[in-house]
């Protein structure tokens, strides 16, 4: 069972937080600011930190710095309110691991954290460290399932680990950027289900991927992946079957319209995390770099790309 640290200073929110996440299996403590927050952690030594961004003493930003700089494996997952966007970009780049609009907590936090302890898990499970080689190259072939994900991601890891030693919230956050682009290229590039669907019913999202997933021309697409990994980078490239898009009109993730919907949130994880993200012209390929400064020795700097 996972313990999760809940920081909000509304007693009233901080209860119905707690009552839906022991809902759903996990262990809760709360805190009730920032300060009482940081002490909690090494109190209570949580797997996950859940916090609000606007408290009063340390805000959730001052938290996610202070976790960062003295728990920097500890993935911290930010509630956000309407006004709050820039803020909320502001604490992705200072470590937090993903956010959560308030207002969708019931239909996302679960998942969410699900997720992002699945990714953490990966990182804590797999941190080897490879001296003798300079350079590996990978290349797969991946059905539309996106089960596939998470080993496919752990693999990479343990790539990049044989290089790079890596700090763990470096290699949580490239996991995380991962692990959006390959869920884009299953489900929006190469079965085509729109992310407005998700956004209105993430039920009937995934009802209308499976559907498609067993049927012309859908089912026999594939996903392209490579990766290039030496001391001083790593290079991932995906591509999918699918017709593409106009990447002229790629929604700016940072647009406070486009920060609280699903696809918006999972672009804007992408640029974040990693040092340079760039589209082919058809709109169906991306590349993904990550360095590794040279200042810094062959591990990944914690502030690269931010």
């Amino acid at each position: 069972m996972a313990r999760v640290l809940v920081v909000e200073d509304s007693s009233t929110q901080a209860m119905q937080i707690q009552f839906m996440l022991e809902e759903a299996g996990f262990e809760v403590e709360t805190a009730r600011d920032g300060a009482e927050g940081l002490e909690a952690v090494a109190r209570v030594e949580p797997q996950i930190v859940l916090t609000d961004l606007d408290m009063p003493g340390m805000n959730g930003l001052e938290l996610v710095e202070a976790l960062r700089a003295q728990y920097p494996a500890l993935p911290v997952i930010l509630m956000t309110a309407l006004g709050s966007e820039d803020i909320a970009a502001l604490a992705l780049q200072k470590g937090a691991a993903s956010y959560v609009p308030k207002r969708n907590l019931a239909r996302d936090i679960v998942q969410t954290l699900r997720n992002i302890l699945r990714l953490t898990k990966v990182v804590q499970d797999q941190h080897r460290v490879f001296q003798c080689l300079t350079e590996s190259e990978f290349h797969y072939r991946l059905e539309n399932e996106g089960s596939i994900i998470p080993p496919l991601i752990g693999q990479l890891h343990e790539h990049v680990g044989r290089m790079q030693p890596c700090n763990e919230n470096v290699a949580i956050r490239i996991n995380i950027a991962l692990n959006e682009a390959l869920q884009n290229a299953i489900y929006h590039g190469n079965l085509e289900v729109s992310s407005d669907l998700r956004q209105e019913d993430e039920r009937a999202f995934y009802q209308e991927a499976e559907r498609r997933r067993q049927c012309p021309p859908y089912r026999d697409r594939r996903v392209e992946v490579s990766a290039r990994i030496n001391r001083t980078e790593a290079i991932y490239t995906i591509r999918d079957q699918g017709p593409g898009f106009d990447v002229s009109r790629l929604p700016d993730p940072t647009d406070p319209t486009n920060l609280d919907r699903i696809g918006g949130r999972g672009l804007l994880l992408i640029r974040t995390f990693m040092d340079s993200v760039e589209h082919n012209s058809t709109g169906n390929e991306i590349t993904l770099v990550k360095r590794c400064p040279a200042s810094s020795g062959p591990a990944l700097d914690p502030a690269a790309g931010s």
